[in-house]
Order: structure tokens, then C-alpha cells, then sequence
């Protein structure tokens, strides 16, 4: 885990999929947040699987089996590199909390003063750094990630949750 990218041009991803069967059917809307926070993570990442003897860029394709996060990571080859399976069960309190205060943030845009907004959207910042910094230890020696690339990713877990 570090706070700084690796200076090895190629510890990053270079795609990054959704697993369709996990996500389900949505909106339009949700669709294009989630490609938005996939376009985000892509664009500025660093992202390097501990113990690869081999070379990036990586992809990654997440999806969820039997309430576990699976991140399989491949080269950009297609070949395998390495698949992480996480317990789901120590996000679901910030990921429900995140999406609570989502929602308030969303209503609170249409009614609210400015300063209850920002209010609210700093309460939002907090947990989706809550929700990063977790995610980061929890791939503590198996992906070495800086913690902009973790709150990206830890974007698009909230994704797999989003329900059109």
C-alpha cells in the first residue's frame, strides 16, 4: 500500500470491466455513472499486483460470487496474473452509510441551503475516504494501489450496489 504511484510507468490498468451478471439491469443513468468512475479509473491509476516478476498495464475485471468482491487481474495479453477474492461483509457499513448520505446529498440539491449541501457532500467525502482506505488495507500485499486509485475503485464496488 502506498500513498505515492509507483514510479513504474506500467503499475497501472489500462481497462477496466464490470461483470455484467453482478451489476444486473439499470438505468441509463446509472449506466453512464458507471462508465464515468471506469473512464476515471482508467485515465489516472497506479496499480500494481505485489509479487508480478512480469510488466503492466493490467486489466481488471470485477464482479461478485457468493457475496466476495472478485478482482481478477490479467495483462493486457489477457494473460492471468493473479484473482483476489475479498469478503464483502467488512464494506457493507460504509457502502450502506455512502449510499444514505448519497441520497440526502441528491435530495438536498434541490431544497437545501448551500451550506447544508456542502455539509452534506463533505460527510460524503468522508465516507468514500473511509471506504478507500479500507479498501487499501484490505488488498494490503496483494495490490499496491495509492489512494486516489483506491477511491476510484472503491467507486465502482458502490457501482456493483447501484440499482437503476
Amino acid at each position: 500500500m502506498s500513498d505515492k504511484p509507483d514510479a513504474r510507468p506500467s503499475a497501472r490498468l489500462s481497462a477496466v470491466t464490470l461483470d455484467d451478471a453482478s451489476i444486473g439491469h439499470s438505468s441509463a443513468d446509472i449506466d453512464h455513472e458507471r462508465a464515468t468512475a471506469i473512464w476515471d479509473l482508467i485515465e489516472d491509476n497506479s496499480f500494481a499486483p505485489c509479487g508480478d516478476p512480469g510488466e503492466g498495464p493490467y486489466t481488471l475485471h470485477i464482479s461478485l460470487m457468493e457475496s466476495r468482491l472478485v478482482l481478477d487481474i490479467k495483462r493486457e495479453s489477457g494473460e492471468q496474473v493473479v484473482q483476489h477474492h475479498l469478503s464483502l461483509t467488512p464494506f457493507r457499513k460504509v457502502v450502506k452509510d455512502y449510499f444514505l448520505v448519497c441520497e440526502s446529498y441528491y435530495n438536498a440539491i434541490r431544497s437545501a441551503s448551500p451550506s447544508q449541501i456542502e455539509a452534506i457532500d463533505m460527510g460524503r467525502r468522508g465516507l468514500h475516504n473511509e471506504g478507500s482506505t479500507l479498501l487499501q488495507e484490505r488488498l494490503e500485499g496483494k495490490v499496491d494501489l495509492d489512494f486516489d486509485s483506491a477511491r476510484r475503485l472503491f467507486t465502482l464496488i458502490c457501482a456493483l450496489h447501484w440499482k437503476g
